[in-house]
C-alpha cells in the first residue's frame, strides 16, 4: 500500500460522504465537520505506514494556502446567500458585532491569555486575533440557506451570524498584523511612526482597498452577468456555476495585489453581485457550486485536523491553554455578544443564539499559519497550534451538537400558528 493509494481512497470516500451526510444528518445533533473530524482521528490511529505527515509547523505553507482557499470560497457563498440588502439599519446587528463585539473579544481574550498562560503581549494578542473571527465554513447549520426572492426571508440570528462571519474574517487581519508589529517592536523598539503606520495603512487603507475592489469587481461582474448586450458575456443565461470561482479569485487576487484585504473584497464582491439582480435564479446556481466546493474542502481540512490530533497534535496543550478556549466559548463571546445587542433588532432567543454561536474554525488556522510565517513569536509554535486546534475542535463539537436542536426550536417559533 502506498501513500497515494490511501489519499485516493480517502478523497473518494470523503467526497461521497460530503454529498450524502448533509441530508442524512439534517435532523440529528451532528454536523458534517464532526463526522470528518472523527473520521480523520480514527483513520490516523490505524497502523498504516503510508499516512502523510501532518505537522503544521513543518508544512506551514500548505496549511496557510489550503485554509485560505477554503475561506475565500466560503465567503463567496455566504455573500451570495444573503437576501437582505446592505444598509446601516438593516445590518445594524452586524455592525454591532463587528465594531463592538470583535474588538472587545480580542481585548478580553488577550487579557485572559496573558493571565492564564503568562504569554507576552504580542503572543497574547496574536492568539486573541486568530480566534476572534467567526467562521463561515463551519457554520452551515446557523447561517442563511440558499438565495431566495424575499429580502426578509431570513431570521435575524442566521442573518447576523452569516454577515458577521463574512466580514470579520477580513477585519481580523489588522489585529493579526498588530501582533506581528508588536513582536517585531520588542526587538527594534516602539515608535509613534510605527503605530501611525499600523492605524493608517493596516487598518484604514487596506480595509478601504478591500472594500473598493469588492464593489468595483462586483459591479463589473454584475453588469456582465445580467445586463451585457453581448450574449457571450451575459453569463447568467449560460448557468455555469464555476463562474463563482472566477469571481472569487479575481476579487481576492486583485485586492491582495493592491495590498488590500482579499477576504473583505470577496465578501463585498458577492454581496454586490447579488444586488445587481437580486431575484435572479443564477445566484442559486453559483451558490450551489460554491457550497459543493466548500463542503469538499471542509471535509479534507477537518479530516486532516482529526489526523493531526491522532498523531499527538494536542500534546503541547496545557490545562491553561484548554482553559483559554473554554473561557472564550463559555464566558467572553456569550457575554460580549449579548451585551452589544442591547436595544438592537435581535431579541430573546435570537439574541441568545447570536451571542453563543460565535463559531471558530478554518480562518483561525489560516491566520496562525500566516503570522508564524512572517514573524517569530516568544512562544513555542506547537503550543500555539495546540491551543488554536483545541479551540476549533471545541467549537466543532459544542456548536455541532447544539446547532440542530437550537435552530429547530427557532424555526418552530417563527412558524405561524395554524389554529389562529
Amino acid at each position: 500500500m502506498t501513500g497515494i493509494d490511501v489519499v485516493y481512497a480517502c478523497v473518494g470516500l470523503g467526497a461521497l460522504c460530503a454529498a450524502v451526510l448533509p441530508t442524512a444528518l439534517a435532523k440529528r445533533p451532528l454536523s458534517l465537520p464532526m463526522v470528518f473530524l472523527a473520521a480523520g482521528f480514527l483513520v490516523f490511529l490505524l497502523p498504516l505506514d503510508a499516512l502523510p505527515d501532518l505537522d503544521p509547523v513543518r508544512h506551514r505553507g500548505v496549511v496557510e494556502h489550503l485554509t485560505e482557499v477554503c475561506v475565500v470560497v466560503a465567503l463567496m457563498g455566504a455573500g451570495l446567500a444573503i437576501n437582505r440588502p446592505p444598509g446601516l439599519r438593516a445590518w445594524a446587528t452586524t455592525w454591532r458585532l463587528l465594531g463592538l463585539a470583535m474588538p472587545l473579544t480580542i481585548l478580553l481574550t488577550a487579557a485572559a491569555a496573558g493571565w492564564l498562560l503568562g504569554w507576552p503581549p504580542a503572543v497574547a494578542l496574536l492568539v486573541a486575533a486568530v480566534l476572534a473571527p467567526t467562521d463561515p465554513v463551519l457554520a452551515a447549520e446557523v447561517r442563511v440557506g440558499e438565495p431566495t426572492d424575499e429580502e426578509d426571508d431570513e431570521d435575524e440570528a442566521r442573518f447576523a451570524l452569516t454577515s458577521e462571519a463574512g466580514l470579520n474574517d477580513g477585519l481580523a487581519f489588522p489585529f493579526v498584523l498588530a501582533a506581528v508589529a508588536l513582536t517585531t517592536a520588542s526587538t527594534t523598539g516602539w515608535s509613534t511612526e510605527g503605530l501611525w503606520h499600523w492605524a493608517w495603512s493596516d487598518v484604514l487603507v487596506r480595509s478601504a482597498v478591500g472594500l473598493l475592489v469588492g464593489i468595483a469587481v462586483g459591479r463589473l461582474l454584475g453588469w456582465m452577468f445580467f445586463q451585457a448586450t453581448w450574449k457571450a458575456l451575459r453569463l447568467s443565461e449560460h448557468r455555469e456555476g464555476f463562474v463563482a470561482l472566477a469571481a472569487t479569485f479575481t476579487a481576492y487576487g486583485l485586492a491582495e495585489l493592491l495590498h488590500g484585504y482579499g477576504f473583505v473584497a470577496v465578501f463585498v464582491t458577492a454581496c454586490t453581485i447579488r444586488g445587481a439582480e437580486r431575484g435572479h435564479r443564477y445566484h442559486r446556481v453559483m451558490h450551489a457550486f460554491t457550497d459543493q466546493i466548500e463542503r469538499l474542502l471542509t471535509a479534507v481540512i477537518l479530516f486532516l485536523v482529526g489526523g493531526y490530533v491522532a498523531d499527538g497534535g494536542l500534546a503541547a496543550l496545557t490545562w491553561r491553554g484548554a482553559a483559554l478556549g473554554l473561557v472564550l466559548f463559555l464566558l467572553i463571546r456569550p457575554v460580549v455578544g449579548w451585551v452589544v445587542q442591547a436595544r438592537g433588532r435581535a431579541v430573546g432567543r435570537e439574541r441568545a443564539i447570536i451571542a453563543v454561536f460565535g463559531i471558530r474554525g478554518i480562518g483561525s488556522f489560516f491566520y496562525l499559519a500566516y503570522a508564524l510565517g512572517v514573524a517569530e513569536f516568544a512562544a513555542p509554535a506547537r503550543e500555539l497550534w495546540a491551543v488554536v486546534t483545541f479551540t476549533v475542535i471545541l467549537s466543532v463539537l459544542l456548536h455541532g451538537i447544539a446547532a440542530t436542536p437550537v435552530t429547530g426550536r427557532l424555526d418552530r417559533a417563527r412558524e405561524p400558528d395554524d389554529g389562529s
